[in-house]
């Protein structure tokens, strides 16, 4: 398995960043050829070792998960996957980061 993880900054609008997540970018993003499944974390920070609290260094984190590295690829370089990376400046003020991870034994 392959999964591209994407890492959403905290968004200057938190609500208009949930809702234009919600109801534009992740239908677009599920429609990426190859695509298997979508898996969504919201963050939360750990208390310090002296308990006092600290922000995430991110707001959301996306995994989209592909049967392999061609298939990932392949469904990057659709048009959906096109769209889909093409909308993140439209509510991805926080900045994002994004890497691939491949399963190992």
């Amino acid at each position: 398995m392959h999964r591209l993880t994407v890492c959403y900054g905290r968004p200057e609008d938190p609500a208009a960043f949930d809702a234009h997540y919600r109801d534009v970018h992740r239908p677009i993003a599920e429609r990426i050829p190859g695509l298997l499944s979508v898996r969504l974390g919201a963050c939360e920070g750990v208390p310090a070792p002296d308990g006092t609290p600290t922000e995430a260094p991110y707001y959301l984190v996306a995994e989209l998960e592909f049967a392999d590295g061609a298939a990932l690829a392949a469904g990057l370089s659709s048009p959906e996957g096109a769209a889909a990376a093409g909308d993140l400046e439209n509510f991805a003020t926080g900045g994002v980061s994004l890497f691939v991870q491949r399963d190992v034994v």
